[in-house]
């Protein structure tokens, strides 16, 4: 449920919004709502996401604290790790054990997805409605189960980042309720779909791509009032260029296309090597792996990216079925779905996104993808070798060395800038 609000943007594509102008601006529209005594649920992004997370909350915070009747700050997970305490503390800047002093009256809590007692259902896409929303790619009824919190508020509002996303074509809005507040069903769907379509195809793609479509359908049939606070990001700085207030809809419709502006970067040759330097905020290969997804469209066929990221040391934290298939164009899976069909599509999805575009012989059984993808992690050879990835040895790469490689693009703070050939 969304009730029409006039939508309202400030900013733009690399400009920068002062801390008093985003303040004026959040303050402005929340005025007018009728929020009194009401039950507020702020969606906001996990630690693998950038943002300004302390300006942004206390702004918001003070607007709304004394005024709401409840007010919670839900991390948006969909099925990442939980944060840790002292997680929540640095991403929300608090001192270690400071988080009610500095929120009053404001609870933070991880999205628990794998608390069956914390999921509701909230409705049901039938076949056709996912065949019509997928342009025929799937057809497979899903339930839509959501965070037991968003769904019991009043208020459900999005605070968060929009960037280029390989699977919906760009995040946020909606996104943080599906797959953010989400469980495996309509999460693993969602990604199937946007496997079956093509990392290459989907990412960066700005408008209402098949994935955003399911998304939106699935968050239509919470019965909250659903606003967002969409902001683009300065990849690295994290300086705030542009927000949009309004509906999850509106809000993200807005940002989506200052955010493609502002972070794909276009070239005129394809890369024949791309050493992606993932920062800290991926701390496995299922997040650090965006560094992959963003080089993809811009790799030439033969072309090489390396994930390097020394503090990386697991493929994954929670989806452990990706060290039993490993990394694996589409073609690999629905041409042996026999073995494969009962593996989570998000997991399957995952898989694909990583190894890229490719081909699978059944018969011959050989497998040829169209780029290279090597970790130069604290990940072994032995793993690396065992989920179809390539292997360097971290400590073998100099950094400058390989700036001054005409070959070579080295991409530092990796994984939400796109590049794509113009």
């Amino acid at each position: 449920m969304t009730t029409q609000i006039p939508l309202e943007v400030i900013g733009g594509a690399h400009e920068h919004l002062s801390d008093a102008e985003l303040a004026d601006f959040v303050n402005r529209n929340l005025a007018p709502l009728p929020l009194d005594g009401k039950d507020v649920v702020l969606v906001v992004p996990d630690g693998t996401r950038s943002m300004p997370m302390p300006l942004v909350m206390g702004i918001v915070h003070k607007a709304l604290i004394g005024r709401v009747g409840k007010l919670t700050a839900i991390i948006a997970l969909g099925t990442h790790s939980y944060m840790e305490p002292h997680e929540i503390e640095r991403m929300f800047g608090a001192e270690p054990g400071g988080l009610d002093a500095l929120y009053p009256g404001l609870e933070i809590v991880n999205h628990e997805w794998a608390r069956s007692s914390q999921i509701v259902s909230v409705g049901r896409l039938s076949a056709e409605q996912i065949s019509e929303l997928s342009l025929g790619a799937m057809s497979e009824a899903v339930e839509v189960e959501i965070n037991r919190r968003v769904v019991e508020s009043d208020y459900a509002i999005v605070i968060g980042p929009v960037f280029p996303h390989e699977v919906a074509g760009i995040s946020g809005g909606n996104k943080y309720f599906i797959p953010g507040c989400a469980t495996h069903d309509i999460i693993d769907l969602s990604h199937w779909v946007g496997a079956l379509i093509g990392v290459e195809k989907m990412i960066g793609v700005t408008g209402v791509t098949p994935v955003r479509a399911i998304i939106n359908a699935g968050a239509q049939l919470i019965p909250t009032e659903r606003l967002a606070l969409c902001l683009v990001v300065e990849s690295g700085s994290g300086l705030l260029e542009a927000a949009a207030f309004g509906t999850s809809e509106d809000a993200w419709t807005a940002t989506a296309e200052i955010a493609a502006e502002s972070h794909i970067v276009y070239t005129d040759t394809p890369f024949q090597r791309m050493l992606a330097m993932m920062p800290t905020r991926y701390e496995d290969i299922w997040t650090a792996a965006k560094g992959c997804y963003k080089a993809q469209p811009a790799m030439a066929d033969g072309g090489e990216v390396v994930i390097y990221a020394p503090h990386v040391t697991e493929v994954s934290e929670t989806h452990h079925e990706i060290y039993d298939i490993g990394y694996h164009c589409i073609e690999y899976f629905t041409s042996q779905w026999d073995r494969f069909q009962d593996v989570p599509k998000g997991v399957l999805a995952h898989s694909t996104h990583v190894r890229g575009a490719g081909t699978y012989d059944p018969v011959s059984r050989v497998e040829t993808n169209r780029i290279r993808v090597t970790l130069a992690t604290g990940i072994s050879r032995e793993v690396c070798e065992s989920v179809n990835l390539g292997y360097l040895d971290p400590a073998s790469i100099d950094v400058e060395a390989w700036k001054a490689d005409p070959d070579t693009i080295v991409v530092e703070n990796a994984g939400e800038v796109l590049y794509r050939l113009r």
